[in-house]
């Protein structure tokens, strides 16, 4: 029987590259995203679904889970990849802006995963995909709205995952690296408007420089796009993909050395010694 996937944010970066790479393997996928863009997608076959949903509005997104299962049957994967970036000075960030960040990439996450637990358990299984950040696992400078988003998902995707073995479902975390190309840089730079006060200006033109010569490669949208593939598939009780070279240095990093060592070399990195 061929499998079904759902993603969400599919309309660019991530989430499509991850819709044509479970297309190409010959899964049935669901891209799902606010305002469906069927001109996104350069396939169009009867394996592939475009459908809103809005991880922020219960009514969409249980909309959008029955109507897949009408049309597949059943939803073996979920793939939570809808999120916003926010580059920022904390101090700057409007409480109304750090609650729209928390609104998509934690409580949405939540709430699309909430929806679709009763079907994956009465359907006997399935695995969730929760697409979280390198952030998560080496907080930088100026994104802590970020970082704090994509953390609450990490603490919440691995307790989840205990709970979810008790009803035969599977919870994995893809940790994307940056990649220049995709929607969090293009969102993350726009909304800095007015975010990074005089007092922070300095060092935010020294942080876009160092960011400029990047310790390692940049991540790509298939990099990211294979890891979801391979934690949709993996048989075993991985939790954590970490996806692209700075993911996947920044992680054997903070796990083989001290806190001390660790903590000194990002500030090395990205913070001015004063």
């Amino acid at each position: 029987m061929t499998k079904t996937v759902l993603i969400t944010g599919a309309s660019s970066g991530y989430g499509k590259a991850t819709a044509e790479l479970f297309l190409k393997r010959g899964w049935n996928v669901v891209a799902t995203m606010r305002q469906p863009k069927p001109e996104a997608f350069a396939q169009h076959d009867k394996r592939l679904k475009l459908l809103p949903l809005d991880v922020t509005n219960s009514a969409s997104i249980e909309a959008a889970i029955a109507e897949a299962v009408t049309v597949f049957g059943r939803i073996d994967a979920l793939v939570n990849n809808a999120g916003i970036g926010l580059l920022s000075a904390f101090e700057a960030t409007p409480e109304t802006t750090q609650r729209e960040i928390f609104e998509t990439n934690t409580f949405g996450v939540m709430a699309v995963c909430r929806a679709i637990i009763p079907t994956m358990r009465q359907q006997g299984g399935g695995t969730i995909i929760n697409v979280t950040s390198s952030a998560a696992i080496a907080p930088m400078p100026m994104v802590a709205i970020y970082t704090a988003s994509k953390c609450a998902v990490e603490g919440f995707s691995e307790s989840l995952s205990h709970e979810m073995r008790l009803v035969g479902i599977k919870v994995k975390l893809v940790e994307p690296g940056l990649a220049p190309t995709t929607s969090f840089a293009a969102n993350g730079v726009a909304r800095m408007n007015g975010l990074t006060p005089a007092p922070y200006d300095a060092f935010t033109q020294a942080y876009f420089a160092k960011m400029q010569n990047y310790p390692t490669a940049y991540s790509t949208e298939g990099e990211i796009a294979e890891a979801v593939l391979t934690a949709a598939t993996d048989t075993d009780d991985r939790l954590r993909y970490p996806a692209g070279p700075d993911t996947k240095l920044v992680a054997a990093l903070r796990w083989t050395t001290s806190e001390d060592k660790y903590v000194a070399g990002i500030r090395q990195m990205f913070v001015p010694q004063t």
